[in-house]
């Protein structure tokens, strides 16, 4: 991939989704598409953006039965995603089945630990250890499950890429320097995630709250 940058768009309305998505198409890699989107807007919705003629990467968080997931992973295999994501807490037969009914062109990928939550977080949910131990016991879960990679923070993906060589990470929550980290946690700069072994780097708000959302994508662009 040429230009490892996906933006989330996170609105319902389909007519901002697709402006906003004609004016970065020139400096960013693919999209984003999460529940906000996909709940509101659907197939059609996809179907929609996709006409854009960039990738598409469906963040969904898919968590449930393994029956359930698969079965949900088989409802979208329609739309072609580029990348689909579960949540891999969901357990090792959940992945294995989301994996084997997913499409042969999709990346599934697990999602280890929210970039919104911290150790303190973790401890309030009942996990143990750090956000690094987390992410590493989830990346070898996956691996095992047959997944092609993990959602991880830029503070965790250096640890996860030496377990996993040839693993494909996905990582969220980005910031460039001096920006506002709002409700993420867990960030690092776009730079930082791509030398730190990042395949895609998701960057939302710094993008798509710009005033200028093509510059703002061309200059995020320019450091990488």
């Amino acid at each position: 991939m040429s230009n490892p940058i996906f933006v989330a768009i996170d609105t319902p309305v389909l007519d901002d989704a697709i402006t906003l998505a004609e004016s970065i198409k020139g400096h960013v890699g693919g999209l984003k598409l999460g529940l906000e989107f996909f709940c509101a807007n659907g197939h059609h919705g996809v179907h929609e953006i996709q006409k854009v003629g960039l990738p598409i990467f469906l963040d969904l968080k898919l968590h449930d039965i393994p029956n359930t997931v698969a079965k949900a992973m088989q409802a979208i295999n329609v739309l072609e995603p580029a990348i689909v994501t579960i949540h891999a807490s969901g357990g090792r037969a959940m992945m294995e089945d989301a994996k084997a009914a997913a499409g042969s062109s999709t990346k599934v990928v697990g999602v280890t630990l929210l970039t919104s939550l911290d150790e303190r977080d973790m401890a309030r949910i009942g996990y143990s250890g750090s956000p690094h131990d987390q992410v590493e016991r989830l990346a070898n879960l996956a691996g095992e499950a047959g997944l092609d990679g993990i959602v991880c923070s830029g503070n965790e993906v250096a640890a996860a890429r030496k377990l996993w060589k040839s693993g494909y990470f996905i990582v969220p929550g980005l910031r460039p320097a001096n920006g506002k980290a709002a409700d993420q946690k867990r960030t690092v700069t776009p730079r930082a995630a791509r030398d730190n072994g990042a395949s895609v780097l998701v960057i939302g708000r710094p993008i798509t709250a710009a005033e200028d959302p093509n510059a703002a994508a061309r200059a995020i662009e320019a450091t990488l």
